[in-house]
């Protein structure tokens, strides 16, 4: 339920965090593209522009919160909303409302906060996605427990982007489109070895396997998910034709006819992006075909975010990092005979499948309660998923199908159909 001003917990400012306020209000006083409507124990204090919609309200119910933006910058601003500092009637529209206005967010960054992103890059650089390093990076947010994703994924358990034909088609329907999609650009086919780097739950292996008649070998570093696709295969009665692997991928040999790669790419590192690229060489065949799904961030952005640490890299995805096209591009021609037969972009859909999984959570909060995760935990899984939406729906950050060959391969110009 959205509080009313009379509902704000009155703790009333001290000095310094009143002085600490004026100071933020000042840095976002340009707000442009949207209104924003502080409350706090002291007032209303209105920013931004009349755009004809609703202001946003953001109710302060700690005062403590100007203190953690002052001193963490966007990173405290969301440690702040973990800790019931603050309320948002829309967490997405917010995040939106921020990223029209990048330049002024960049100015949260100033001062005391400096020294906070200086030890979040130290702690950072301490995650680098070696063998050891990515399987404890891996563990700390997909081993939380089968159980936990099941609450709130689709069926099939693929934790990536899907792809909805409108806003209206049910997330299992817009799942299938994707496992679709990405076979029929592949052009699987009865015989065909595919390998799969990053199993999630096994649902591209048992798609692919069940309907395309193909032979799968997929790999995980995660003990939760090895565990669980296993046992999938043989529920499915595929463990014939599905081979889990618990491997890092540098570790994997052979070659195969196609290859996959779905939303694992963000976990590899900036460091290792040209030792996977040459991986993937190695593995496909010559005319072989390879498609990555990858979440991307603007080409400009892209030095910038790779040196610094925002909420997902501290609070949810250690180790991770998310790359350009560019730096895709970059580091594939530098080390990979691979060409690019087709990109093609559809963040729109990432942001639907997001707010799907937000619902889902929100409405499974007993039987999230129930396996022991508390409230905090609550709030930082609501703070994430409203904050990768309100990314997608500004563009801010996009995710792309990258569909390549080794040379001998024919390029495909047909459009696959989204449906069998």
């Amino acid at each position: 339920m959205i509080p009313s001003i009379d509902s704000v917990a009155r703790i009333a400012p001290t000095a310094l965090e009143r002085w600490l306020r004026r100071r933020l209000l000042a840095k976002l006083s340009g707000l442009q593209g949207g209104r924003l409507r502080l409350r706090d124990a002291d007032g209303q204090f209105e920013l931004g522009q009349d755009v004809g919609e609703p202001a946003i309200d953001l109710w302060v119910d700690d005062p403590v919160f100007y203190r953690q933006v002052a001193m963490g910058g966007s990173v405290g601003a969301g440690e702040a909303y973990i800790d019931g500092a603050w309320q948002c009637s829309d967490l997405v529209a917010l995040v939106q409302l921020l990223v029209r206005n990048r330049d002024l967010l960049d100015g949260m960054e100033r001062g005391p906060a400096r020294l906070a992103a200086l030890l979040l890059r130290l702690w950072h650089a301490a995650r680098v996605n070696s063998r050891t390093g990515s399987r404890r990076n891996i563990a700390a947010h997909y081993d939380l427990g089968n159980a936990f994703f099941a609450l709130f994924l689709s069926a099939d358990m693929m934790y990536s982007s899907a792809i909805f034909a409108d806003a209206e088609e049910s997330l299992e329907q817009a799942s299938r489109r994707k496992l679709d999609r990405i076979c029929r650009w592949l052009q699987l086919a009865p015989g065909d070895r595919v390998i799969e780097i990053g199993s999630g739950w096994g649902g591209f292996a048992e798609h692919a396997a069940r309907h395309y008649g193909c032979h799968v070998t997929t790999t995980t570093i995660s003990a939760e998910q090895y565990q669980s696709a296993q046992m999938r295969m043989v529920a499915a009665g595929l463990q014939e034709q599905v081979s889990v692997l618990q491997l890092d991928y540098r570790d994997l040999r052979g070659q195969y006819d196609k290859l996959v790669s779905i939303e694992m790419i963000e976990a590899v590192g900036a460091h290792y992006l040209p030792g996977y690229f040459a991986q993937l060489q190695k593995l496909l065949k010559p005319g072989g075909l390879a498609l990555i799904q990858a979440i991307t961030i603007e080409d400009h952005r892209y030095e910038q975010a790779l040196h610094s640490v925002d909420f997902i890299k501290r609070h949810v995805f250690p180790g991770s990092f998310i790359p350009s096209l560019e730096a895709i591009s970059r580091a594939r021609a530098g080390n990979s005979d691979l060409y690019v037969i087709v990109q093609e972009d559809f963040g729109e859909s990432y942001a639907l499948t997001l707010n799907a999984w937000r619902q889902r959570f929100l409405q499974q909060l007993p039987a999230v309660r129930a396996q022991g995760f508390d409230e905090d935990f609550i709030r930082l899984w609501e703070f994430y998923l409203a904050y990768c939406e309100g990314g997608f729906r500004e563009r801010s950050i996009g995710v792309s199908h990258l569909l390549m060959a080794r040379p001998g391969q024919q390029p495909r110009g047909k459009h696959p159909e989204d449906s069998r």
